[in-house]
């Protein structure tokens, strides 16, 4: 996440935002945030705030994940939120949304869900 240059701006139980500026290193040829940057941070934002959940001794890995890219990601930053729909004792599932905000205004640009697993660290 430090190399796209992005950052956690949210953290509650269940639930985070993170924050990606727009800038020339995660467009692509048409100005707009490329799609790879717009599903690794809505991935990194499922996969935190399943984490906000599960055990101090545990790990969180992504099992699968499907997101839409429904308007091209624009403005001076993008968010991605991350909410737990359902935490197992095994796969937790996330929603995943992404928005384009330009001067305050929130557009929704990307939308999702995700599958994740908990792995306690004494087994990986």
């Amino acid at each position: 996440m430090s190399h796209l240059g992005a950052r956690i701006s949210h953290i509650a139980p269940g639930r985070i935002h993170i924050e990606l500026p727009g800038r020339p290193e995660v467009t692509q040829q048409h100005g707009y945030v490329h799609g790879g940057a717009v599903s690794a941070i809505a991935d990194t934002a499922g996969g935190y705030a399943a984490y906000t959940l599960f055990p101090e001794d545990t790990e969180v890995l992504t099992v699968e994940y499907k997101i839409n890219l429904l308007a091209p990601a624009i403005g001076d930053h993008v968010e991605a939120v991350g909410t737990v729909l359902k935490s197992g004792r095994t796969l937790t599932v996330c929603q995943l949304e992404v928005f384009g905000v330009q001067a305050g205004e929130r557009k929704l640009v990307a939308n999702g869900q995700q599958t994740l697993i908990r792995v306690n660290r004494s087994e990986r």
